[in-house]
């Protein structure tokens, strides 16, 4: 067998061109032998269908490059959850432009790395001019602000935590119930105290709580407030919970993984007030920006506040070639080898502009309340509440927690729909995640009646059974 070619160098894209052209197709093969946004058959039905497509994985004598991408290829995409599908709306998973996914495969091809300035020239120039415009879009008042990029909210929260230590020791967080996982796993991770979690019980902080856990506890403390949460979509009051740890002299952290590219459309921005008074926060462009993951961000107020993350390793960042003007970029992830994430990103905004990426934030948000106008208008469904970004909460009316996690265990195991489960008001909810901007009002209401349907006969079979 010849040595296979390489993607990188002035021969690369010949080599490429046609490989690319054989994933393609597989692309498309697979996504029409789906039919929709989920394989049909449940776990076990598609792990025998991915075993018997694929045969053996490691075999003894390669099948070559074609061969080896069009099965693979077609097996995944036929096996897949597909976010560009309407119905496919159940978690905070984007369907990514084409044009961000094109520009990954760039970046794959050249395979920058971005540890030291020797393996990623222009990445490492390209990434440190998108961390500070996507810094400055948080911090316009401040002279010097800086972002890393993230594999995600919960990279970035576990170095906002970690930050907070690093300035005032062992630091006692603050959050409230409807604060991600992440934050409580980051306490774990880096020896600090058990977050005090305080009650959301409108889904968002409660101000009074959040002062009386002030007053109660002394010492560093770090408030971690949530722009966006993961079962409601809902945002904290920043303004408030800002206004009280400046009283109370404690530092603030905001998850803004889910809401943060609200900031880019100026219709919606003002849900994100204040943001800028915190001592750092989390956004993910691989949510709300139709990046494919992962793309997130921490932001900070001056780039002095990510000095503790400095680390030196002599093969990496020699102090003569830092003192020589070698860029030195250890200190910008607690990552070693890593993804030039920032090229999609910046293919993105660069040819999307304010406005086109506002008129996607302001559409999707848009088809989220004509879904809710939809439930309101269906005496056979209870909305939640109206949304505050995309996330949409609904059930069936005089339906049970029971009925309805099965029938969405049916819709998943018929392959129809990919609806989440949310709980609130101390009962279940669908969740739909509404991230795709190309969702028409005709797929919603598709949606519904999957929905009641599912559950009319959910609903029989259970009484057929009693």
């Amino acid at each position: 067998m010849p040595t296979p070619p390489l993607a990188g160098g002035a021969a690369g894209p010949a080599h490429l061109r046609p490989l690319i052209d054989t994933v393609l197709t597989a692309l498309h093969d697979g996504a029409t032998r789906r039919n929709g946004p989920l394989p049909a058959g449940g776990p076990g039905t598609v792990t025998h269908n991915l075993h018997r497509t694929t045969g053996p994985l490691i075999p003894n004598h390669g099948t070559g490059a074609h061969h080896a991408l069009r099965t693979l290829v077609t097996a995944l995409t036929e096996g897949a959850a597909d976010p560009a599908h309407p119905h496919c709306t159940a978690h905070l998973h984007t369907p990514p432009l084409a044009l961000a996914a094109a520009a990954d495969l760039a970046a794959s091809a050249l395979n920058p790395s971005m540890d030291s300035w020797d393996q990623a020239p222009a990445a490492s120039a390209l990434e440190a001019a998108l961390t500070t415009a996507l810094a400055a879009e948080i911090y316009p008042h401040t002279p010097h602000p800086d972002a890393l990029i993230t594999t995600g909210g919960t990279e970035s929260n576990q170095l906002a935590l970690l930050l907070a230590r690093e300035r005032h020791g062992p630091v006692q967080t603050i959050c409230a119930a409807n604060a991600h996982h992440s934050i409580t796993r980051a306490a774990w991770l880096l020896g600090l105290p058990r977050p005090v979690v305080i009650p959301a019980p409108t889904g968002v902080m409660d101000p009074t709580a959040l002062h009386d856990a002030l007053t109660r506890h002394h010492g560093p403390l770090l408030v971690t407030a949530t722009a966006g949460t993961t079962d409601t979509g809902q945002i904290d009051p920043l303004t408030d919970i800002a206004d009280l740890t400046t009283t109370h002299h404690a530092e603030l952290h905001i998850d803004a993984a889910y809401g943060g590219p609200l900031l880019f459309s100026p219709t919606h921005r003002h849900a994100l007030r204040s943001l800028h008074r915190a001592h750092s926060v989390t956004l993910d462009l691989h949510k709300l920006g139709w990046q494919p993951a992962s793309a997130g961000i921490l932001a900070v107020p001056s780039h002095h506040d990510l000095t503790p993350l400095h680390h030196h390793a002599p093969y990496l960042n020699a102090d003569d070639d830092t003192d020589a003007g070698l860029p030195d970029l250890l200190g910008r992830s607690l990552r070693t080898t890593r993804r030039p994430d920032a090229l999609k990103i910046a293919v993105t905004l660069q040819a999307l502009g304010r406005d086109g990426l506002a008129d996607l934030i302001d559409r999707t948000i848009n088809t989220a309340h004509h879904l809710a106008d939809l439930i309101d208008n269906d005496p056979g469904l209870e909305l939640y509440d109206r949304p505050t970004i995309t996330t949409v909460l609904f059930r069936p009316t005089h339906t049970d927690d029971t009925t309805l996690a099965t029938t969405r265990r049916t819709l998943l195991d018929q392959g129809h729909a990919v609806l989440g489960r949310a709980r609130a008001d101390n009962r279940l909810w669908f969740k739909a995640t509404l991230l795709n901007p190309h969702t028409t009002p005709d797929d919603l209401q598709q949606l519904l009646t999957l929905v009641t349907h599912a559950h009319d006969n959910a609903t029989m079979e259970g009484s057929t059974s009693r």
